[in-house]
C-alpha cells in the first residue's frame, strides 16, 4: 500500500467545495485546509505507484477548482498504532 499527500493550490473563495470533491475520491483518505503556501492537503492511499501516477492527474487534478498539485510518497510511517502492530506480529 503507498500512501501520499497530495498539496493543492485551489480557488481561495471555493475551498470547502474543493475540499468535499476531493474528499469524494475513493482513494482519498482525508482532506484537510492548511495554512501557507497549499490551500488544502489530502492524503490518499493507493494499492502501488502506478495507481498513485493515475490517480493524481485523472482524479484529483480533474477537479475542476484545483490548480496546481505536488505529490510526496511516503517511505515509513511513524504513528503509534503502525508501530504497535510492527511490534505484535508473530507474538502471542
Amino acid at each position: 500500500m503507498v500512501t501520499a499527500f497530495v498539496m493543492m493550490k485551489t480557488d481561495p473563495h471555493r475551498i470547502p467545495e474543493s475540499a468535499q470533491d476531493i474528499a469524494n475520491i475513493d482513494e482519498v483518505q482525508a482532506v484537510y485546509s492548511v495554512t501557507g503556501k497549499w490551500d488544502l492537503v489530502a492524503m490518499v492511499k493507493t494499492p502501488n505507484l502506478e495507481d498513485l501516477s493515475d490517480l493524481v492527474p485523472a482524479k484529483i487534478s480533474k477537479v475542476a477548482t484545483v490548480h496546481d498539485t505536488e505529490t510526496m510518497v511516503a517511505f515509513r510511517t511513524y504513528s503509534d498504532q503502525e508501530l504497535e502492530a510492527s511490534f505484535s506480529l508473530g507474538g502471542e
